[in-house]
């Protein structure tokens, strides 16, 4: 799949979580989560690319999280999380995916409840773990990048 980051975007109406690959692609880790009240999430998401862009690592994909219903159908999550790919395309200069995040938010809070007992630390956390469940499935796929 090359060398290069990966950014993992798990969108929230509140809260967009962020999770990291490693420069050779291989390992996702929780970065951190943005809070989107007030603002756009296009605005605040653009602002983060464009920082992360900055570092030496750069960044060679961003992975979308792209929710369903459990049989695969699309929700209005669904939608609205394709408009925003779209978007999103149009501001950055590089490769923006959608990526399936059904049951990754539970995954991650299971995994999370092995470490932490406080139950709004993990909901702090929750969306950046969230995301790097996925990125890590996008990863471990050597998914192309198109």
């Amino acid at each position: 799949m090359g060398t290069g980051r990966a950014l993992a975007i798990d969108l929230g109406t509140r809260r967009v979580g962020l999770a990291l690959s490693d420069v050779s692609g291989t390992l996702a880790r929780p970065f951190k989560t943005l809070q989107v009240t007030g603002v756009t999430t296009l605005d605040v998401v653009v602002a983060e690319v464009d920082s992360l862009m900055r570092d030496a690592d750069g960044l060679r994909v961003i992975v979308v999280g792209v929710p369903a219903r459990l049989d695969g159908q699309a929700s209005d999550d669904t939608r609205r999380a394709r408009a925003f790919i779209d978007q999103l395309r149009s501001r950055v200069s590089v490769p923006v995916v959608g990526e399936d995040e059904r049951l990754t938010s539970r995954e991650a809070e299971q995994r999370l409840a092995l470490r932490e007992r406080d139950w709004r630390k993990r909901k702090a956390q929750l969306d950046a773990a969230a995301a790097a469940v996925f990125l890590q499935d996008f990863l471990d796929r050597g998914a192309p990048v198109c």
